[in-house]
This record gives structure tokens, sequence and C-alpha cells, in this order.
């Protein structure tokens, strides 16, 4: 008997139609409860927001680790490598941010400088990922590449003290700040141009996640470039963005790897 292959790709259809409309409800709720969290306690709201954010990155670093053998896009194994080290940067913002009181003698200029130069080494990464493309990755001079610019941000801020102030508390962000926002925008626009001049090399589904995903990031750029503190709400929005970027890029993660697992399946 030949199955219905019409009556099987409409259920398929309504199936992940079903699927992601639930993603977008449950996506809506968990906003809205952060909103709401953020008014009772912003400080509570921005460890959450933080904490998913390095779940998702470390998790996107043991999935192209572990699938490192079968995923023949360097960009995906960059990024697995660069985000452990950015997961390590964004635990040392929330653990610093104002309020926390795990750093003490600091104020809020040491959460700023830290997400500053996170920010930098993440958008550094998207934009040299697509040279990768196509090139014999070398894991262990770019895991130490990685380890040695960590290194030399964190000793900047903590240690030799060298790193320019991002905010000044009672004035707000620097000039320095605001620039590397602009400027981390623009790194962004441009790895989005190389990522599409390498779209052959990605799956259209996955290509449209990053691209979300970078652009969302661009918009959160910017929104850091308004707050006078850092409970502002200009703040607030800006971690509501990262946190959906987050979220794309690792669904273009789980695509990605899936469809790998689904080939070598059959």
């Amino acid at each position: 008997m030949v199955p219905d292959t019409d009556n099987s790709d409409n259920i398929n259809q309504n199936t992940n139609g079903y699927i992601k409309f639930t993603e977008v409800i449950l996506g809506v709720a968990i906003l809205l409860g952060l909103y709401i969290i953020s008014t009772y306690s912003y400080l509570l709201f921005h460890s959450l927001v933080e904490t998913f954010g390095i779940v998702v990155i470390v998790s996107i670093s043991i999935i192209a680790w572990h699938s490192r053998r079968f995923i023949d896009n360097n960009y995906f194994i960059l990024l697995g490598i660069a985000y452990l080290f950015i997961a390590v940067m964004t635990l040392l913002h929330t653990l610093a941010y104002k309020g926390m009181g795990v750093f003490t003698g600091y104020d809020a200029n040491l959460p700023t400088q830290l997400w500053i130069a996170t920010r930098y080494l993440e958008s550094v990464t998207f934009l040299i990922a697509p040279l990768f493309i196509g090139r014999k990755l070398k894991m262990n001079i770019i895991f130490s590449g990685y380890a040695i610019v960590t290194g030399i941000l964190i000793a900047s801020i903590f240690y030799w003290n060298i790193f320019p102030d991002c905010f000044i508390e009672g004035v707000g962000l620097t000039a320095f700040k605001k620039l590397s926002e602009y400027v981390i925008s623009l790194v962004l626009l441009f790895s989005i141009y190389l990522l599409l001049q390498k779209r052959i090399n990605f799956d259209k589904e996955v290509l449209y996640l990053l691209i979300a995903a970078l652009m969302l990031n661009v918009f959160a750029e910017l929104a850091f470039t308004f707050y006078i503190s850092v409970y502002g709400f200009s703040n607030l929005v800006g971690h509501f963005l990262r946190l959906i970027s987050f979220y794309l890029i690792y669904k273009a993660f789980i695509e990605k790897t899936r469809a790998k697992h689904y080939v070598l399946l059959f």
C-alpha cells in the first residue's frame, strides 16, 4: 500500500506550525514574566537573563564540540569555542553587576567595562567566523588565542586598571562606552554582510536565524547607548533583545546539528 504523501506533508506542516505557535506563546509569557520580575527586582531580572544567556552559550559550546566531527561548517565550530570564553566574561559581568556585592570596592563601572569587553570579543568572533568557512581550523591555536585574549581583557580591568572607564556614577555612560556600542554595531552589520557572502554554506532556515540574531544584537547595542542608570528602561530593552538573540542562535545550532544527525541516521 502506497502511503498518502500529501496527507503526511499536511500533518508535518500542521505539527510544525503548532510547535512554532507554542514557542511564540511561551516566549511572550516568559518575556512578560521577566518584565514583571524587573519591576519587583531589576537585579533578579538581570541575573535571570544573564544566567539564561550563559546556559545557552555553554550549551552551544558543548554541542559544537561534540558535533565537530560531522559538522562541515567551521563557522559553528569557531563560535562554539569562542562562546566558552564569552560565557566566562558574561559570568563575571553578572557577578559584578551593581547590587550583587561579589566584587567589593567597585561601582557600576566594573560590570559596564566587562560588558563592553565581552561584546567586543563576541562581535569580532562573528566578524571572523565566516572567513574560516572552507579552511582548516586548528583547534589548539584558536583555543589558545581566545584564552590569551580573554586573560588580557580580564587583567586589563581587574589587575592593570588600564581598560577605559565606561560608566561614571552620577554622570552616566562615558564617550568611550557609547562609541564602543556604535563600533560593535558596525562590526555586527559587517558580519551579516560576510555571512550573506557565504550563504551557500548555510541551510536557509539556519541563515535566517543567524541574521535575525545578529540584527537583534545590533538593536540591543543601540539600546545600551541611551541609559543613564544601570537599572534604566533602555537597559531593560537591550537585555530583552539579547535574550531573544541568544535563543535564535541556539535554534540555529540545533537546526544545523539536527539536520546532520538525520543524514547520518539514514
